[in-house]
């Protein structure tokens, strides 16, 4: 089982006897080595079924599995490889009759558990009882009980929180139901309290190994020693991981379970996988320089046989626009110059979720398909598809959904069963919603009020898509569109509708910024994304609001399309951990953003800034986690890397100047990097298709004689 290991890897995967620490840098082939080793297993004579890996995801799960299955065959079904949480329902599912719960218990979802404290703490704010859903949740993390929970609270408002953790519980009992955090929590008390229950699976465990070993908390980890053995000399386990990809504290996860694990275990077998699979030289010589400030558990240096490559590309730009735009420049020159050309290729990576945005209004000025990953798509969030569903609705008023959306958002004391009823009548007679509306039979099924109600809102779509017709330009059309969201009272419905007003605040800036795009688009300073691409010195011309419409309406209906499909990847760089592509791009890399500060807000900071300020204790355990992040993102680029930054940025509705992030100083570049101009590049590669083209023309001009040599 030790074909194509490297010397590190076939050490992992041999040794079977006692606890064992891989420390598996990035790109090291960790999963390679986690399957390995359950072929090795199985080879030495353990059964499939008492080997258990668990990883963090259901998808890590199914490709582990998958590759398992290719390395082992048949024997790979037995190995249960699951997930911690997963684990836990199998352990509960088992033995939980031991704690008083049944077999078939009920696994609550966020909403039911929000439901529930309200009740418990008496409060029909859903606010409040999500802040005390989320200090419940740190709790049981940690492995407190209600009791002991309230016996260390820090002041009266814990001390109360306590209480109704209490109490929440009890009704947790009552109705046979876990929450998810209880999946690790009552598995954990069901082996300390019941030492024959703990004997049963200690024994159906004859070796666990755990994917992703830095990102476990201090519950897990402890449900991992009651696992293994109540001997610690006596523990079979393999713990995969790497403390320089600890970027979850914010959820709980604790590099104290990499700290503890020798003192734990004293004979615990400790493997660095040094070996990098994915990166060039350079790229990894930026990581490695990058992560080297923080302090180290376990010193190790990445390294490569894939050659020195493409020296890491430092890129500024004027503004977020500006750096959007040689972002594209810089992928449609990597497709014509790199031997990887598919759009799957590509990643641009960002710390916030709201940089995205921008960074799609490039793609698809630029004709570019992308996916977004790890965040909302500011075309699929909820107010832009509102706004969106009424500019439908003006160029076909017989799109239903479209319909029914706008006429209920906000709404207009039009009511369920009158919809209901307008509903059962197009479909009687096979019109759409909007049509049914003005029929003369109507009045026969709804009384005049509800018609009233209906043939106003009728005349207003119709009123709203002859003005958006005859509306052109880019002063006009943002005035309409201001308009037209007062009228409708938007910004009040956005308002009623959040329970925190800066959330509200953030929603109502992207319709602004959704405005702004659109009446760009009527005045020819943003091209249309399904036209054609103008050069550098022209502008498209003039277009009338409706038009306009009509291509996000084309542009929405494409989008619900394109599922793994060859695209271009945006993503957080929380969500790219554990993923790789050919070329990638770190958009942002400046100070505020990477490393990010929490003054700033916690806009997808991988948790709220109250979040934050309770999983970060310090701004130097703050900047570490920041720069552990930073070498996430270093590491997920297989052939190029670019790093950029604006020198000016949005923050709120201002501008201000931004500073280059510190760890673009800390990857240590050589004198020797080019700061690059993407669009200079594609400038040349322009100018040799256009000579190309015109060698093509005079040699269709001028054909050779026939018979004439080839």
């Amino acid at each position: 089982m030790s074909a194509g290991l490297n010397l590190a890897q076939q050490d992992a995967v041999n040794h079977l006897h006692g606890p064992c620490l891989v420390l598996a840098g990035a790109g090291s082939g960790k999963t390679r080595v986690i399957t390995h080793k359950i072929a090795r297993l199985i080879q030495a004579g353990l059964e499939p079924q008492r080997i258990t890996a668990i990883t963090f995801t259901n998808k890590a799960a199914a490709e582990m599995r998958e590759r398992a299955k290719g390395l082992i065959g048949r024997d790979a079904k037995k190995v249960r490889i699951c997930t911690f949480h997963a684990l836990g329902v199998h352990l509960l599912r088992g033995d939980g009759e031991a704690l008083g719960l049944k077999a078939n218990f009920s696994i609550l979802d966020s909403d039911d558990v929000t439901s529930i404290l309200k009740d418990a703490g008496g409060s029909t704010d859903a606010a409040t009882a999500r802040q005390w859903q989320w200090t419940i949740s740190k709790w049981k993390n940690a492995g407190l009980t209600a009791a002991q929970a309230e016996a260390q609270a820090a002041d009266d408002n814990e001390r109360v929180t306590a209480k109704i953790m209490a109490r929440y519980e009890e009704r947790l009992t009552a109705y046979q139901s876990v929450d998810f955090d209880d999946l690790i929590g009552l598995p954990l008390k069901l082996l300390r309290e019941h030492p024959q229950v703990r004997a049963k699976w200690q024994q159906m465990m004859g070796h666990i190994l755990v994917d992703e070993y830095q990102d476990t908390n201090a519950t897990q980890y402890e449900l991992l020693k009651l696992l293994t053995s109540d001997d610690p000399q006596r523990a079979h386990f393999t713990a995969v991981g790497d403390d320089d990809q600890s970027i979850y504290g914010w959820r709980g996860a604790t590099l104290d379970n990499l700290k503890k694990l020798p003192i734990d275990f004293p004979n615990l077998r400790i493997i660095k996988l040094e070996q990098n699979y994915r990166s060039t030289s350079a790229i990894l010589q930026a990581a490695n320089n990058v992560i080297g400030p923080n302090p180290k558990l376990f010193p190790k240096t990445l390294w490569s046989e894939l050659g020195e490559g493409e020296p890491v590309r430092v890129v500024d730009a004027d503004n977020e626009e500006h750096e959007a735009e040689r972002m594209v420049a810089r992928i449609q020159s990597l497709r014509e110059n790199s031997q990887h050309k598919e759009w799957k290729d590509f990643a641009v990576l960002y710390r916030a979720n709201h940089q995205s945005r921008i960074l799609e209004q490039a793609l698809r000025k630029a004709n570019i398909p992308y996916k977004v990953s790890g965040g909302i798509s500011f075309f699929d969030r909820a107010e832009i598809r509102d706004l969106c569903a009424w500019l439908r609705l003006w160029v076909n008023n017989d799109d239903d959904p479209a319909f029914l959306r706008a006429i209920t958002t906000p709404k207009r004391g039009i009511g369920h069963q009158t919809l209901q009823a307008l509903g059962t009548f197009a479909g009687q007679y096979k019109v759409s919603l909007f049509e049914a509306l003005f029929s003369s039979s109507l009045p026969s099924v709804l009384n005049s009020r509800a018609l009233d109600g209906l043939h106003e809102f009728g005349r207003y779509v119709n009123d709203l898509e002859y003005r958006a017709r005859h509306t052109e330009g880019k002063e006009a059309a943002l005035a309409f569109l201001l308009e037209w969201l007062k009228d409708i009272g938007y910004e009040k419905f956005l308002y009623d509708s959040e329970e925190h007003e800066k959330a509200a605040q953030s929603r109502w800036t992207n319709v602004l910024d959704f405005c702004d795009w659109m009446a760009g688009r009527c005045g020819g300073e943003i091209e249309d994304e399904n036209g054609a691409s103008f050069g550098d010195n022209f502008a498209s011309e003039k277009k009338n609001l409706l038009d306009v419409a009509q291509t996000v309406s084309l542009i929405s209906t494409l989008s619900e399309r394109q599922q793994d499909q060859n695209l271009v990847t945006l993503s957080t760089l929380h969500a790219s951990k554990g993923l790789e592509w050919p070329h990638v791009m770190l958009i942002g890399v400046c100070e505020g953003l990477l490393p990010f500060k929490l003054d700033d807000g916690a806009d997808s900071a991988g948790g709220s800034q109250r979040e934050h300020e309770a999983a970060n204790d310090s701004i130097a355990e703050r900047l570490q986690e920041e720069r552990r992040l930073m070498y996430v993102g270093i590491t997920r680029a297989q052939r190029t890397l670019a790093v950029s930054w604006p020198k000016r940025r949005k923050k709120g509705r201002e501008m201000i100047a931004a500073q280059p992030s510190r760890f673009i100083a800390e990857m240590a570049l050589s004198q020797a990097t080019v700061k690059e101009d993407p669009r200079e590049k594609l400038r040349a590669l322009r100018a040799e298709f256009a000579k190309k083209a015109e060698a093509t023309a005079a040699a269709a001009a001028n054909p050779q004689p026939s018979g004439s040599p080839v």
